[in-house]
């Protein structure tokens, strides 16, 4: 096991080290100040969609409580904090009026958080669409993406000077496998038609916001955050190596082709070009370039060759991990080398900017014993994945900085509160927050970073 100093000692002095959360998974207060309900509200009230019908209605009160949150990030010696902006709290139907109170929450949030000497990271959507916009078709209509850019512009009018960086979107994967292909996920489609209606959508989105942005704050930097599979193949078949190819760009390929190269994958159009709507000068809008990506990673995929008969693109099933690896709580592989893999061989496919790590961390739900959070296997997770970024930077990747997902313990989507990603322990009772022994190795670590 490494020593902080020595794993520190691994990145350079200006590497970039932060904690991240998202609006909906911490901020409560979903009916105050003229915020109106987002599909993540809608899809919770459902029964059999969210464990136990758990909601963001209080999450981490995060709305009321973030003077004190913003101290504790700065108590852990980050340097940056990566948060989301809730689309319905700016406009709360989506498009149309601009709710001043919701600007007002951010002024003060980015405002406290230069006052503590954090830079700002913000993204603009982390998955709470306003629940109107799902009347005209959400993530599967055209005009989702041309209200994305107005709200994108409002946004960069209001609190763009105070931005380090701007993240247009987080996950397409999930907003557009998870969602509308799986059902996993808000709105809950299970639709190959919308599953390819809402990829071109949102990557179309991303382009124009990207453009909306740079037209408001020409030097803000722009990005986008991506939960990039590793995938694997299940054997070294030849059947199963394909299956893995056709994994990567069902998976990856979709999202990175068009936003990095300005074209989607052939064996993409072929499958899914007739539901997706593309249009003369939309692969250009898409492809705009970028200052940086981040990466959201948290375990690996193995796949073998669906033989089946009449099998849908991309042919590949996936491989549960087999008894033997260690397991997360929330029953992720714990696979480092995944993340060093999969950040070397997209560097390789794609001509990418610089890049961050957006989220990475491990879910355990360890409990509060005589005031003390043992975690010991989170600190273990970080440890490895510290090692395998600094692995990848040392095989020449551009990894520029590093966001621990989470911050705190709070609602896991479709897993509700049963699950914590937290270094801080929430008490959703009392909204007492608890430092595990997670954030104290983090502390001493990012100190022992600062000394080099």
């Amino acid at each position: 096991m490494a020593l902080p100093k020595d794993l520190a000692l691994r990145f350079p002095g200006d590497f970039l080290f932060g904690v991240a959360t998202a609006a909906y998974q911490i901020e409560g207060a979903t009916s105050e100040d003229g915020r109106k309900p987002s599909i993540w509200d809608a899809f919770s009230k459902m029964p059999g969609r969210v464990y136990q019908r758990h909601s963001g209605d209080m999450a981490c009160d995060h709305y009321h409580l973030w003077e004190s949150d913003l101290d504790l990030i700065k108590s852990l010696g980050v340097d940056a904090y990566r948060f989301s902006i809730a689309w319905p709290r700016i406009l709360p139907d989506g498009r149309g009026p601009v709710n001043e109170k919701g600007l007002d929450f951010y002024d003060r949030l980015i405002d406290g958080m230069v006052a503590r000497g954090l830079k700002v990271y913000p993204t603009l959507y982390h998955w709470d669409l306003p629940l109107t916009l799902a009347g005209d078709g959400g993530w599967t209509a055209r005009s989702t993406a041309e209200a994305f850019a107005d709200y994108t512009e409002i946004v960069v009018k209001r609190l763009g000077d105070r931005m380090d960086a701007l993240a247009t979107i987080n996950e397409p994967w999930c907003i557009c496998h998870l969602s509308h292909l799986y059902g996993i996920h808000a709105p809950g489609e299970k639709s190959i038609v919308a599953f390819a209606a809402s990829v071109h959508t949102l990557n179309l989105a991303h382009g124009l916001g990207v453009q909306a942005a740079r037209a408001v704050k020409p030097n803000l930097p722009m990005g986008i955050v991506i939960n990039a599979h590793s995938v694997y193949p299940a054997s070294d078949a030849p059947q199963d190596r394909q299956a893995a190819e056709r994994a990567f760009q069902f998976n990856n390929g979709i999202f990175f082709e068009p936003m990095f190269e300005g074209s989607y994958p052939a064996d993409v159009l072929s499958a899914f070009g007739d539901h997706m709507d593309i249009r003369d000068g939309d692969l250009e809008t898409i492809h705009q370039p970028l200052d940086w990506w981040g990466l959201n990673y948290y375990t690996p995929l193995r796949v073998k060759a669906d033989t089946n008969v009449g099998a849908a693109y991309p042919m590949a099933e996936t491989v549960p991990p087999t008894p033997g690896p260690e397991l997360t709580d929330i029953g992720w592989e714990v696979y480092e080398k995944g993340l060093s893999d999969l950040l070397k061989d997209l560097d390789t496919r794609y001509p990418l900017p610089d890049c961050y790590i957006t989220e990475n961390g491990a879910c355990y739900n360890d409990e509060p014993q005589d005031g003390v959070v043992n975690d010991q296997r989170r600190i273990d997770y970080l440890e490895k994945h510290f090692g395998a970024i600094a692995d990848a930077r040392e095989a020449g990747v551009p990894v520029k900085g590093y966001f621990l997902w989470s911050l705190m313990d709070n609602f896991e989507w479709a897993e509700g509160y049963k699950m914590r990603f937290g270094i801080v322990h929430v008490d959703y009772g009392t909204q007492v927050r608890t430092l595990k022994n997670s954030a104290l190795w983090y502390r001493d670590f990012l100190e022992a970073h600062r000394q080099g």
